[in-house]
């Protein structure tokens, strides 16, 4: 019952899918279901090959897993990513105030080589 309404609330669209995958199978057994597994919640479906669709959610195919069952979850937080993006400005006005500063020191080498310079306060 809890697990229907949080599925309900918070559920996975299952937007990245695994490419099907049919386990292989040794001469003389029947072969493997045909699955796909979600990379965002690790579940495994059932696959229609002849109607290119996605079945039921179903139990761990085998136990060689496409992905492992405890698989840590992705590390990129909101927090992150807004660091990331927030240092890209500050880094392109580090940037400019140095090439201003590069440039003033140029213009006073070159003056000060042209003996334009200006005498002190």
């Amino acid at each position: 019952m809890i697990d229907t309404v949080l599925n309900l609330i918070f559920r996975c669209p299952h937007r990245h899918l695994t490419r099907p995958i049919t386990p292989v199978h040794k001469v003389g057994t029947p072969p493997g279901e045909t699955y796909v597994v979600c990379l965002d919640c690790t579940k495994q479906f059932a696959y229609d090959v002849e109607n290119m669709q996605i079945g039921k959610p179903i139990g761990q195919a085998h136990d060689s897993y496409v992905l492992p069952v405890h698989t840590s979850k992705p590390r990129h937080t909101v927090l992150k990513v807004a660091l990331g993006v927030a240092t890209v400005p500050l880094a392109v006005l580090a940037g400019s105030v140095l090439s201003v500063r590069h440039r003033n020191s140029e213009k006073k080498k070159n003056s000060d080589r042209n003996g334009n310079s200006r005498p002190a306060r």
